[in-house]
């Protein structure tokens, strides 16, 4: 098969060094250099990508359009590349849910084949490799996959059903981000007490991913009659911090759906059921 011209739209720190992996199996990699920064410039001669001044330009001679984006901004810019028919495969990269991604496939169709994609670790420079998944059509994943062989950015197919790839995506960050930002309010509350150190020592004995243990969700469930009043006394010390205590709070919200399941013996699909149908 003959080497693909590839458009990325648009060269942000993700998006210009998965462009560059790209660049490894394609004939050429463009970026449109209508309306973006200077940073953005920059980020694309550094990743040797090739200036078009258009986005009409950049669709007339891709045969590949990968999308990495603000998410916000994803339908617009999918309406931008419909307005124009681009008939090539479009990369739904950004970390949009399930339904937009179905949303934007069916506002390029029928002139592009729409793959649905989600890029799970971090930029692939200095020996990181990041995940690309995908779901979509059978012959245009193949493409994509093509595409990065041989280079730090890994493709892995979940399917041919567009959503899928988004799915798993926002699965993650849902519990990958937040966490981060539970343990700015865990150390945030230590810390006005002056024990942020000894809570650190506390968490260093364990240093195992709760996601990797969806089993302990049925022991969650059980225990969260007593620990939704623990977490919004631990809201109300972080609001005496000046710290926000609404995460808190929202996940006493949550716990309080499986208040009828006190000190019981569920298994995880029990607790999945009632925590989507309490």
């Amino acid at each position: 098969m003959d080497q693909p011209t590839v458009g990325i739209l648009h060269p942000g720190s993700m998006g210009a060094a998965v462009a560059a992996c790209a660049a490894t199996n394609a004939a050429a990699v463009l970026w449109c250099e209508a309306e973006r920064s200077t940073a953005s410039a920059a980020r694309a001669d550094q990743f040797g990508l090739t200036p078009v001044a258009t986005l009409y330009e950049l669709l007339d001679r891709s045969d590949i359009v990968i999308s990495l984006c603000p998410p916000a901004a994803a339908e617009d810019l999918a309406r931008d590349v419909a307005g124009h028919r681009f008939g090539g495969v479009y990369v739904e990269a950004n970390a949009i849910n399930p339904g937009r991604a179905q949303r934007i496939a069916a506002l390029l169709a029928p002139h592009a084949t729409v793959v649905d994609g989600g890029v799970v670790g971090s930029p692939p420079v200095g020996g990181k490799t990041p995940t690309l998944y995908l779901s979509g059509p059978a012959d245009a994943t193949e493409r994509i996959e093509a595409l990065f062989v041989g280079t730090a950015v890994r493709t892995a197919v979940l399917g041919t059903e567009v959503g899928k790839a988004s799915a798993l995506k926002l699965s993650y960050a849902s519990f990958q981000k937040t966490s981060r930002v539970l343990v700015a309010l865990a150390v945030g509350m230590a810390r006005e007490h002056g024990v942020d150190q000894e809570l650190i020592e506390v968490a260093s004995r364990r240093t195992d991913s709760y996601l990797s243990e969806p089993q302990y969700v049925a022991k969650t469930a059980a225990r969260a009659w007593r620990w939704g009043p623990e977490l919004e006394e631990a809201a109300d010390a972080l609001a005496a911090a000046g710290l926000p205590p609404e995460m808190l709070r929202a996940t006493a919200a949550t716990l309080a759906r499986w208040n009828d399941a006190k000190d019981s013996e569920l298994t995880l699909t029990d607790a999945l059921d009632r925590l989507a149908h309490p």
